[in-house]
């Protein structure tokens, strides 16, 4: 669509008014059976319809259950890059080299209360910065690449801690809270689906592309600022950095920790939308 938009602040509410290209209507075809319908239907109109099932009763911080969780899973896993028309010889995934801050494209697939769909495509050392997903439930499924995913969950009663960074010295002290990382660690297309929690399996988390790649995000719910499900950035910290009295962790596990402190949005980095031209479902 070439608007470009930046990170700054409001995630999801930037990323849905990015490509939002309406579906057309189309006629539903006869069909002999149900067993043809679904060996004839196109991944992504599987994933749609599945994800409408799931998230029929979705709301912040409502879990669809472990069946429900394990479908929409077992969905995603056998979804590939060319199911959705995606290739790396696209301009989405090129660098000029000179960039300090790739950009980073996003298209849209679908938005709803209760759940998005959408496709980041990011150059070779695109970051999307460390965020949380408040109260939702997210599906991240790697199509193209290799991604490089550092995640965090809060520890649960531990100290807010006040502190002063180096670059800071003279501001109000920031607000620092105690998180536990949760994955460190590559992925490589194709790989197994990840699940993100409202308190679990990582809810904070930053995006690095070590190689050009495409990740499909399936978010229920969606951001959404009316409903007080912000898109809050961080920075992480060493745990080391500062000390809390009363708090001890083990030399050789600190590193599986961080102080975690709220950020300004990253004004350096921004997304821009592009309309998506693979198959696409119908919405009946």
């Amino acid at each position: 669509m070439g608007v470009t938009t930046t990170v700054a602040s409001r995630k999801g509410k930037e990323l849905r008014e990015l490509s939002r290209e309406t579906t057309a209507n189309k006629k539903r075809k006869p069909w002999k059976s149900r067993r043809k319908q679904r060996k004839t239907m196109l991944p992504i109109q599987r994933l749609f319809n599945t994800c409408k099932d799931v998230f029929s009763g979705s709301g912040a911080n409502v879990i669809p259950s472990p069946q429900d969780i394990a479908r929409l899973k077992a969905v995603l896993d056998w979804i590939r890059a060319e199911d959705l028309g995606l290739s790396l010889d696209m301009p989405y995934f090129q660098t000029n080299g000179s960039e300090t801050s790739p950009q980073i494209t996003y298209l849209h697939l679908y938005e709803s209360e209760r759940f998005s769909m959408g496709i980041f495509c990011l150059p070779p050392s695109g970051v999307i910065p460390l965020h949380n997903h408040p109260g939702m439930t997210v599906f991240s499924k790697i199509l193209l690449g290799t991604l490089h995913i550092k995640s965090f969950d809060w520890v649960v009663d531990a100290p807010i801690r006040s502190s002063s960074t180096a670059n800071h010295t003279e501001a109000e002290p920031l607000s620092a809270r105690l998180a536990k990382v949760k994955v460190d660690s590559n992925f490589t297309a194709p790989c197994n689906t990840s699940i993100l929690y409202p308190a679990d399996g990582g809810n904070m988390h930053r995006f690095t592309a070590v190689t050009a790649c495409a990740v499909l995000d399936v978010l229920a719910p969606p951001y959404s600022d009316a409903d007080g499900r912000h898109c809050t950035y961080y920075t992480d910290r060493p745990f080391s950095r500062m000390s809390v009295e009363g708090l001890s962790i083990p030399e050789d596990e600190r590193r599986g920790y961080a102080w975690l402190e709220e950020r300004e949005g990253p004004e350096e980095i921004d997304v821009v939308g592009a309309e998506y031209h693979g198959p696409m479902f119908v919405d009946n």
